[in-house]
């Protein structure tokens, strides 16, 4: 059983910067995909950075420039280092765990969440 868990949350002001953190449990982190979502109070969850097996990385259009995903697989984390924070960026952000099969992408495992406020 993998467990996912994030920190780094908090409450930062418009222009600031962040880092999460997904650290996971379990021997197959090195072999899944790893995602961060989001989610805002009365919306849908949504993608916000996702970084393949082979390294490659994905952003939503959002948060392009400003967001980076990355991974330690010697420390079993995930990061998401977040700059020039808006107040849009508020929400909960999930770290999740998947694998690609058929060119479709298959979550597995889910953190609890971490909340992201920032003032304007």
């Amino acid at each position: 059983q993998v467990q996912l868990v994030e920190s780094g949350g908090g409450l930062v002001q418009a222009g600031g910067s962040l880092r999460l953190s997904c650290a996971a449990s379990g021997s197959i982190f090195s072999f899944n995909a790893m995602r961060w979502y989001r989610q805002a109070p009365g919306k849908k969850r949504e993608l916000v950075a996702a970084l393949t097996r082979g390294g490659n990385t994905k952003y939503a259009e959002s948060v392009k420039g400003r967001f980076t995903i990355s991974r330690d697989n010697a420390k079993n984390t995930v990061y998401l280092q977040m700059n020039s924070l808006k107040p849009e960026d508020t929400a909960v952000y999930y770290c999740n765990s998947g694998y690609y099969t058929g060119g479709s992408y298959i979550p597995d495992y889910w953190g609890q969440g971490t909340q992201v406020t920032v003032s304007s």
